[in-house]
């Protein structure tokens, strides 16, 4: 049953988000993460498109030409990069990456590691993070210093290992933050 595994996938990528997020200190988010997934917009197509392997909305980008149920949750979700992009209010308005609050940095770094890590399960290194950066960055509309974070913190996760970058973000990058 699709829906069930996919309830099921949901969950685990939740659990493993929040358990990132307590790890860093940032408690609120790790427990309101990707509220949206539960709505009916982005639910029934995950249900719908479920493969397992990856995320259910490439397969509705794919049979639909769009994914109703990424629009919806891009624009709900303040850990999305996509979620910082509008128009430059510079020359002739192309759209650009704002610069994104620190702790929805973290949590999108948090929620990129448990991306690989529920998709790829036993095969996970702390690698995978990085490498999925790498092959979209291109991409991404990313504001110098965010890009810059986060480039920071999954290549600290690729040498240095995940408790090494956890301890990195409590002690230096989130306690920066709280002193500005």
């Amino acid at each position: 049953m699709k829906w069930r595994e996919h309830l099921r996938t949901i969950n685990h990528h939740k659990k493993l988000v929040m358990q990132h997020c307590f790890r860093v200190g940032l408690y609120r988010q790790g427990i309101l993460h990707d509220l949206s997934k539960y709505s009916p917009k982005e639910l029934l197509p995950g249900f719908r498109y479920f493969q397992g392997n990856r995320s259910p909305n490439d397969a509705e980008r794919k049979a639909k030409g769009y994914s109703s149920a990424w629009l919806h949750h891009k624009g709900r979700n303040k850990h999305h990069l996509e979620y910082w992009i509008d128009y430059s209010p510079e020359g002739d308005h192309p759209l650009v990456g704002n610069r994104m609050p620190v702790k929805y940095v973290v949590e999108m770094f948090c929620d990129r590691m448990a991306a690989s890590k529920t998709y790829r399960k036993e095969l996970y290194t702390d690698r995978d993070p990085f490498d999925y950066y790498i092959n979209s960055k291109n991409s991404y509309l990313l504001h110098p210093e965010t890009k810059s974070l986060l480039e920071e913190l999954l290549t600290m996760l690729k040498d240095e290992g995940e408790d090494a970058t956890f301890a990195y973000i409590r002690k230096h990058v989130l306690r920066k933050r709280n002193r500005k």
